[in-house]
């Protein structure tokens, strides 16, 4: 948990067009839907398709005052490893903090600045592309946040179906949704 023991802070990293933004939100939606106090904003700048995107969330039982930058995450999201060669994802962590990423492996050159944290893989990219039949990570990574985080997945995806329901109207869109979620939360591991 953040400096404030009963926070948790999350940071998400991306490109535009990959859904962290997206994804923080449905997040902070599923939470607030089980009865928690939440925060999700993203970090804006010139973004454009493929420029790197923040987002975050905050999550707590009680209310949350702090309404600034998460600067000392207990969790980050990486939905593209080529932010590792432009940004420290580590940024803010401390030791043993968890970091989730959209691979199947690690480089081997950052294996070395990784190793004090916990790792969690999911291939969100691979199942995004069998599922949705395009490469939109951000659902698949949600389903592996929860599992990572040790959420309970139903709970969770009658929130997140509820709120794409009111977003999509399309329900074979939600239901791939729902699919690629379920198999991103039976697919994580961590190294």
């Amino acid at each position: 948990m953040s400096s404030q023991e009963d926070i948790l802070e999350i940071r998400w990293h991306g490109r535009g067009g990959q859904g962290a933004k997206t994804a923080a939100l449905l997040f902070a939606e599923a939470q607030m839907h089980s009865g928690k106090y939440v925060q999700a904003f993203p970090e804006y700048g010139p973004e454009r398709g493929g420029a790197p995107v923040t987002a975050f969330n905050r999550v707590s039982d009680k209310p949350i005052r702090t309404h600034s930058q998460i600067e000392n995450p207990d969790f980050v999201v990486v939905l593209d490893l080529s932010l590792l060669s432009s940004i420290d994802i580590t940024e803010g962590l401390h030791h043993e903090d968890k970091i989730l990423f959209n691979a199947r492996k690690i480089p081997q050159a950052s294996c070395y600045s990784l190793k004090n944290y916990q790792i969690f893989l999911v291939d969100a990219s691979g199942i995004s592309q069998k599922v949705l039949e395009k490469n939109l990570p951000n659902t698949p990574m949600l389903g592996a946040l929860i599992k990572a985080l040790d959420l309970d997945l139903e709970k969770n995806l009658e929130a997140f179906k509820e709120k794409m329901i009111a977003k999509f109207k399309d329900k074979g869109i939600v239901e791939k949704n729902i699919q690629a979620i379920r198999e991103a939360y039976n697919s994580v591991v961590e190294i």
